[in-house]
């Protein structure tokens, strides 16, 4: 399949870094900076794998053949040059190994990968890098008090708070558990507060 050969990585990694214009979202808030996926999350690593391989998993995400409630829409929104870049960035890659055995800060896992056996997105997939803030519908989170934003989890659980889009948080709050909610709470406050950047807006 001649097609396999015509992936262009510096283009792929764009995508990876990134994501596009047309719904796909960067891989890297997934399957991490380095590639190496998270396992705790069920994220497998993607540099090493060859680009038929990755190419193949994309078309079967992309047709339905292999279904992830993330990967699915994902690869449905890559054109299929885009398709063919991404598999060339991560084939170009030297697979590296994971380390292993340290425990991961609970708040710190949550707000920068999420917990997705329990369809927990991460929190900065919509708050920005570093818990920013996107505006007009993302609140910055980094450097708020711990106690207010443990509140407002909570509200959103208990249904006292529903102003946010398409009853996001409402769904996220319902999964988060006393502890989960805590320990992103004391993230968030510990990290230094920036304000969004300018244009962030959705």
């Amino acid at each position: 399949m001649p097609a396999l050969a015509l992936g262009d990585a510096e283009a792929g990694k764009r995508i990876v870094m990134q994501g596009n214009d047309q719904g796909a979202t960067a891989c890297v808030s997934c399957h991490g900076a380095d590639g190496k996926g998270n396992p705790a999350a069920g994220f497998p690593r993607l540099t090493g794998l060859s680009d038929k391989y990755l190419i193949k998993q994309l078309q079967d995400y992309r047709r339905g053949t292999r279904r992830n409630p993330i990967m699915q829409p994902i690869a449905a929104a890559l054109a299929q040059q885009q398709l063919l870049d991404v598999a060339a960035y991560y084939a170009g890659k030297a697979p590296s190994a994971n380390a292993e055995g340290t425990p991961p800060d609970a708040g710190r896992t949550l707000a920068l990968r999420g917990d997705w056996d329990n369809t927990i997105p991460a929190c900065v997939s919509c708050h920005g890098p570093g818990g920013r803030g996107v505006d007009p519908y993302f609140p910055a989170l980094a450097g708020q008090h711990a106690g207010y934003i443990q509140s407002q989890l909570e509200a959103w659980r208990k249904g006292t708070r529903h102003n946010d889009v398409n009853d996001l948080m409402r769904v996220v709050a319902e999964r988060l558990t006393q502890t989960q909610i805590q320990a992103v709470s004391e993230y968030f406050a510990a990290q230094p507060a920036v304000k969004p950047e300018p244009g962030a807006e959705q």
